[in-house]
């Protein structure tokens, strides 16, 4: 592998460290990548939940996003939580003038519940972020309501899968977490076929910042030049074991072990 892999992350912060900008400037870093920001929100949370959301005004967003694409650039882009519609609409506009592969998390809700995107917000994220998205990936919840399908068994994610490439993006990413069943299956699905990626449901409450830790790990990957297929599986392998590294922090949703490729593996 030889590129660095230069990611720039537009997203919120999580002060408890477990999501958000934080969880993907640690899986960047642990991936051997570098990472960059544009912070949308600063959220008050910790494993107990989300108690604040502070926007971050549109111009600081749009200013963060350009002076690091002006001087230090990106070879890929992660999107995670954007907050609401006129903060979709810009960062389409940044992922046209970018060009780079953009890999969009669909946020809407935080693992305690509270919302994360306003409910006019993802009409736009279907009709401006969807298209853009050379890895859409979103969760059962999230692709219910972007495509307006049942999400219950993995068959359903199939379907909403191909929904959501019928709507524009260039590869999805389902992920089944949330798909009852003994055993989790994601599916990547692309124009030319699907693959699996599947593995024992780890019984633990420390699953706080999943999400954004895959669709980072992804964006590493492409950032660095893998393909997609490798930059999915690798992304895969290293949450799996980040959470079954989770160091048990907090009485809630903790967090995952991002920086475990640092001590290797166990």
């Amino acid at each position: 592998m030889s590129k660095l892999g230069r990611v720039l992350i537009i997203a919120g912060s999580d002060s408890g460290g477990g999501a958000g900008i934080q969880a993907d400037i640690k899986t960047v870093t642990a991936l051997g990548g570098y990472a960059a920001t544009a912070i949308t929100a600063v959220t008050v949370q910790n494993t107990l939940g989300v108690t604040g959301v502070h926007p971050i005004p549109l111009e600081v967003v749009e200013a963060q996003a350009r002076a690091v694409l002006s001087d230090i650039g990106a070879d890929a882009i992660k999107t995670g939580m954007l907050g609401d519609a006129a903060t979709v609409g810009l960062v389409a506009r940044l992922l046209d003038e970018a060009d780079v592969p953009a890999v969009v998390d669909p946020v809407m809700v935080a693992k305690g519940g509270a919302s994360l995107l306003a409910a006019e917000a993802v009409a736009v994220v279907r009709e401006q972020l969807i298209p853009r998205a050379a890895l859409l990936t979103p969760n059962a919840p999230e692709a219910e309501a972007l495509t307006g399908l049942a999400v219950a068994t993995t068959d359903d994610l199939r379907r909403a899968g191909e929904a959501l490439l019928a709507a524009g993006a260039g590869a999805v990413l389902m992920k089944g977490g949330h798909v009852p069943g003994e055993r989790v299956v994601d599916v990547l699905m692309t124009p030319a076929g699907e693959t699996a990626f599947e593995g024992e449901r780890i019984d633990s409450r420390h699953t706080h910042g999943t999400g954004c830790t895959l669709a980072s790990a992804c964006a590493a990957g492409l950032a660095q030049g893998l393909p997609l297929v490798e930059a999915v599986a690798r992304a895969w392998d290293y949450v799996h074991e980040a959470m079954l590294r989770a160091p048990g922090l907090g009485a809630g949703h903790g967090p995952l072990d991002h920086a475990w490729p640092l001590r290797g593996r166990a």
